[in-house]
């Protein structure tokens, strides 16, 4: 898949749990936050599902934004 400058992922440790999530770049200075998910035991585990869910969520925006240009 290739990669994107506008949507990425990242991994924030909150405590003793970490949270992974989707962001979008949204002007030069700002991202924003599309999707999280809290509760990862150690930072593998987040990076991994930030990963996958990154790629399933370019794929769904790309089929979304398809239906909508016809």
């Amino acid at each position: 898949m290739a990669t994107s400058k506008k949507y990425n992922y990242r991994v924030v440790q909150h405590e003793t749990t970490w949270t992974a999530e989707i962001t979008r770049r949204m002007t030069a200075k700002e991202t924003i936050v599309s999707k999280s998910q809290p509760g990862f035991a150690t930072a593998e585990e987040a990076e991994a599902w930030g990963k996958k869910e990154l790629e399933q969520f370019t794929i769904a925006l790309s089929e979304r934004n398809k239906r909508r240009a016809r």
